[in-house]
């Protein structure tokens, strides 16, 4: 079985511009969610695959550490979602993680990526992704 790659964003994103990709890949997390009746079962969430990039323009700079984009902030995030209650959609789910991203000013856009790798037999994964960019000011 093959692995999806995904297009490669980063060196097309905002005309070749230097930028930083910030990642987190696969995070292997379990939550009540699906239409489905057999994915209502409060004690067999779904395991579900995230996958979250982060682009700036801001360049890294040793004199002030603190000015980067944590991709901890956003693991801390996705822990919370087995605690959740049961959602029907990942669209509901991405939507939620894109806006949490934009929470952080340096974030200029983002990919957003949540699939169930066992929800079909012949399927290595079924789900959604989502590419959104900060609208520029003008």
């Amino acid at each position: 079985m093959t692995q999806f790659t995904p297009p490669a964003l980063s060196t097309d994103w905002r005309g070749w511009s230097d930028h930083q990709r910030i990642l987190i890949e696969d995070a292997e997390i379990f939550v009540r969610c699906g239409l489905h009746d057999w994915e209502r079962d409060p004690d067999q969430p779904n395991r579900l695959l995230v996958t979250v990039e982060l682009w700036t323009t801001a360049r890294f700079d040793p004199a002030q550490p603190r000015a980067f984009v944590d991709y901890d902030r956003v693991r801390k995030h996705l822990l919370t979602w087995p605690r959740r209650d049961h959602i029907d959609l990942l669209e509901t789910l991405v939507a939620e993680l894109v806006e949490f991203s934009f929470e952080d000013p340096l974030v200029e856009a983002c990919r957003v990526r949540i699939v169930k790798p066992d929800i079909f037999p012949e399927a290595a994964a079924a789900g959604v992704e989502w590419f959104r960019h900060r609208p520029r000011a003008e």
